[in-house]
């Protein structure tokens, strides 16, 4: 089964497009995915794949409830599907609230049966709902977490569940010292979780032109402490219109979704986007990121080509088999 925790210290990383790209290729793949999206905060994966009807709501059932092992109805009921077909558990404004709940929670259990605090597992109860309890491994190929960024209780329950990482990173700043914090992080998650900890790969994202950024990207393609399948050049457009279509760059691409003045007033609408050449290689891109994680990171048997529908355009195919050519267009 393919698991993974798209994780970034820092912001600007593409963390939450990149989750609901790899989630669409995944699924495009032949992958029966699901995302679980727990960061609390407003631009959300929730919000991109316009999600979460009741995310305010604090009488609303939601995942907080369940970890906490106080649901108020069936798990089943918190997923919902997407136009794109990825299933996710949304986000919930209680996630903001999830380490003062637990340690609540902590309080009283100790209490009762008179353990020890340093003996509560409390890095160990999304592991135990998503697998022991809902056994999500007989119904989904793929589960993936969007977590929240900070080093804390809902972070780690995410790590432990899912025990590989997804890393995207900056090409910005001192290279070096980036490729040694990730493994320090690496390092310091395990010593803390007592677990085996497994880093899929490193993804230079938001990629430039400038002579530093390419000598940054050259810094983590060449490292051998991590793999680095593809780099993701710099396409603000492209992932800015993400939020506008509510969905995937590749429906961004398809359904031709652009940002522009009409009557003074900025708007977004399908079928006015230019197909770019550069857009659709970062569509492959994500594709060969998603196919090197199912197939290097997870050895699952994925669909190695990917149908791009594009509105009033020429379907573009890309096959990714070694054998075959890289992309063929076809009427």
């Amino acid at each position: 089964m393919i698991t993974a925790v798209v994780y970034s210290e820092s912001g600007g990383t593409y963390k939450t497009t990149m989750t609901a790209n790899l989630a669409v290729a995944l699924e495009r793949m032949g992958q029966n995915t699901l995302v679980l999206d727990l960061d609390p905060q407003e631009g959300n994966l929730t919000s991109l794949f316009d999600a979460g009807e009741h995310r305010s709501d604090p009488d609303a059932d939601n995942l907080v409830k369940h970890i906490l092992d106080m649901p108020d109805g069936n798990f089943d009921d918190l997923i919902e599907s997407t136009a794109e077909g990825v299933d996710i558990v949304p986000s919930h404004d209680m996630l903001g609230d999830f380490t003062s709940n637990l340690e609540q929670k902590i309080s009283y259990e100790t209490g009762m049966k008179n353990i020890s605090r340093d003996e509560y597992p409390r890095f160990e109860l999304l592991y135990d709902l998503l697998w022991e309890e809902q056994e999500l491994h007989e119904e989904y190929d793929a589960v993936l977490i969007d977590p929240n960024a900070r080093a804390e209780d809902l972070l780690y329950n995410a790590i432990f569940a899912l025990r590989t990482l997804v890393a995207p990173v900056k090409p910005a700043g001192k290279g070096n010292l980036s490729l040694d914090g990730l493994e320090e992080l690496v390092g310091n998650m395990e010593r803390q979780l007592d677990i085996e900890i497994g880093l899929s790969c490193v993804v230079p994202s938001g990629v430039g032109q400038t002579n530093a950024h390419q000598q940054y990207q050259r810094q983590f393609e060449n490292t051998a402490a991590f793999a680095t399948p593809v780099t993701i050049g710099n396409r603000e457009s492209l992932m800015d219109a993400m939020w506008e279509a509510r969905g995937s760059a590749f429906k961004v691409v398809e359904e031709r979704w652009k940002t522009f003045e009409k009557e003074g007033t900025m708007v977004s609408e399908p079928g006015r986007r230019r197909v770019r050449e550069r857009e659709i290689e970062t569509l492959r891109n994500l594709y060969e990121l998603a196919r090197f994680i199912a197939t290097e990171t997870f050895d699952a048997d994925v669909d190695p080509v990917l149908e791009l529908d594009v509105r009033d355009k020429e379907t573009r195919i890309i096959d990714l088999r070694p054998d075959e050519p890289t992309e063929v267009t076809t009427a």
